[in-house]
């Protein structure tokens, strides 16, 4: 009985202590209304990651490829792989399914977010599915096509920074002179 009526003192005090509440009606629920991201039609139907997204894309993507090499080298004791272990991930890390990531809006910005992405405001509506799962696939293909898988292992090897330097950072990367999201491997350390 008392859970139930700090229940209800707690339910009045954030709906209010009107009358409306007085007479057995049961406490008003509180809602709030979250719009799900309005996209253009490039980022509803063109075959493209949208450069708007590139960037965060290019994180998820070597997030992804740090995963899988990664769990791929624990498997035989943190060694090196052979060639033909790493050209099999990288093609299995660019063919995944890419339905954890999806659009969200955050404060008028239309974002990517995912697993290797940071993370968003807690309320926001993702659109998932759709184009994101084909236009992520394909962007990594491009990628290993364009950097070489050898390389890639290269600077996965010398640690996520790297790879992500060469992926999304170098001359040409998508997040080249962009400085407007957090590294997600670092946690913000106090100095003293």
């Amino acid at each position: 009985m008392r859970a139930a009526l700090a229940a209800w003192l707690v339910l009045s005090l954030l709906g209010g202590t009107g009358a409306e509440g007085m007479c057995g009606d049961p406490p008003a629920a509180l809602s709030h209304s979250v719009p799900a991201p309005q996209l253009s039609p490039e980022e509803r139907l063109s075959p493209h990651m949208p450069e708007s997204l590139r960037c965060d894309a290019c994180h998820a993507i070597a997030f992804q490829i740090e995963e899988q090499l990664s769990k791929a080298e624990g498997k035989v004791g943190k060694k090196a792989l052979k060639e033909s272990d790493y050209l099999e991930v990288l093609e299995r890390s660019c063919s995944q399914d890419w339905e954890s990531y999806g659009v969200l809006e955050l404060d008028g910005e239309k974002r990517l977010s995912g697993p290797g992405l940071p993370r968003q405001q807690p309320l926001s509506v993702l659109v998932s599915g759709g184009p994101w799962p084909g236009r992520l696939s394909k962007l990594c293909h491009g990628y290993v096509g364009e950097q070489g898988e050898a390389h890639i292992y290269s600077a996965h090897r010398r640690g996520p920074a790297a790879l992500r330097q060469l992926l999304c950072h170098g001359d040409k990367g998508p997040c080249a002179g962009r400085k407007d999201r957090p590294d997600p491997a670092k946690a913000p350390q106090n100095e003293l």
